[in-house]
């Protein structure tokens, strides 16, 4: 594998910006640990909870903090889960080497390839057969040093029957603002097991991002992936891939994101149906403020008797900005039900005209717009997912 790996530090990923990996060192293995949340330093702990992390950790099931490259808190609260750094499960369980690397293989681009040659530790979560996680699990990816990379290699495992829901959130410090994240994610969801899994990113305006992100899914198993991005960011590029591998298999996407002036955010999704009765949705928010703003999305329809669904909407607010989408769609099978929408425009001035004429200025008017925009069709958004977006919508000044 790690032959692999050499041969790959070459390979430029399929989509987005270059970035030269010999610009950046690798980021701390090394840090201080804590006990539990509240006594991270104070800035920490506000760039924790801009992303949606309770130090409180009131109503989670279990916290993992990552800064750079170091595992500073874990702690579980629910017997029926662990919660581990990746590198001491792999340790703990010689079963696991059947899934790591397996949904991200280590020679898909350069950025798999430096992860894997060093040694990249995360968080490890397993939910046992038949139990219901009653609270989510949060975890948080720091960068908390100037011109350094971050490597991560996370492995969710759901057994047969179980559930969870995982809310992570990810950020650069405001002094480590030019730095570069490779997360690498692997999630497998057993027969019968559900997982919800929820992620608020709040990057630098010069921050690179390159997460790698496979996922596979068995009988009667489901995913749904919650992807928010609403803060300006250097060079965002997402692009995962999800494998339903069982017999009524099923998985949702959701990505919201606004592209601010001087962002490159290219975000998408692909789900291959590869089992009878198996069922995907890709659903795409975005607006772009005077940034580039890429939509993309495939569904590969690979057995009979699947249903699958494609919709890409994006609003351009600026002269400066430039939107894209790019819907694809494959069928190997004649009865299946595959089908996609496209759509980019602007605000209608006679809506805004509308609600001013009921009472509203034009800022809040464009506001309640933007908000039932982003939110559209995109049904059982968590609590924290909606109020980032009234969040963001409040400091971007849309009606300007």
């Amino acid at each position: 594998m790690r032959r692999r790996a050499e041969e790959a530090l070459k390979r430029k990923g399929a989509f987005g910006r270059d970035y030269d990996l010999d610009e950046f060192e690798p980021g701390s293995s090394e840090g201080d640990t804590y006990e539990t949340l509240e006594d991270i330093t104070p800035e920490q702990k506000q760039t924790m909870m801009n992303v949606g992390v309770l130090p409180s950790a009131e109503e989670r099931s279990g916290s993992l903090v990552y800064v750079d490259n170091a595992v500073v808190h874990q702690s579980s609260a629910d017997q029926g889960m662990e919660l581990l750094p990746t590198l001491d499960a792999m340790e703990r369980y010689d079963w696991l080497s059947d899934y790591s690397w397996r949904a991200v293989p280590v020679d898909k681009d350069k950025y798999t390839a430096r992860a894997y040659l060093e040694g990249a530790n995360g968080y490890f979560i397993r939910v046992k057969a038949g139990r219901k996680v009653e609270f989510p699990v949060q975890t948080c990816m720091m960068i908390d040093t100037e011109k350094r990379t971050q490597h991560t290699h996370n492995i969710i495992i759901v057994e047969e029957g179980a559930s969870l829901d995982i809310i992570t959130g990810c950020a650069t410090s405001s002094h480590a603002n030019e730095s570069l994240h490779l997360g690498m994610s692997e999630i497998y969801v057993l027969d019968g097991g559900s997982l919800s899994f929820s992620m608020i990113h709040n990057w630098g305006e010069k921050t690179g991002v390159r997460p790698r992100t496979g996922v596979e899914l068995g009988k009667e198993a489901s995913f749904v992936n919650n992807y928010v991005i609403m803060k300006p960011a250097g060079s965002v590029q997402s692009y995962p891939t999800c494998q339903l591998n069982g017999e009524g298999a099923a998985a949702k996407f959701n990505s919201i994101a606004i592209s601010h002036p001087g962002s490159e955010i290219d975000l998408g999704s692909q789900v291959i149906m590869n089992a009878p009765h198996s069922a995907a949705e890709i659903l795409s928010r975005s607006i772009t403020l005077g940034g580039e703003m890429i939509a993309r999305g495939r569904l590969v329809g690979n057995a009979p008797d699947i249903r699958a669904h494609l919709e890409c909407r994006s609003l351009i607010m600026s002269e400066e900005g430039r939107t894209l989408a790019i819907p694809e769609l494959e069928a190997m099978y004649p009865d299946v039900e595959m089908t996609h929408e496209a759509a980019v425009g602007k605000i209608a001035r006679e809506q805004v005209e509308y609600l001013m004429a009921r009472g509203l200025d034009e800022d809040e008017a464009v506001g309640m717009i933007v908000r039932g925009f982003l939110e559209g069709s995109i049904r059982g958004l968590p609590e924290s997912l909606r109020q980032e977006i009234d969040d963001a919508v409040s400091m971007a000044n849309l009606g300007n």
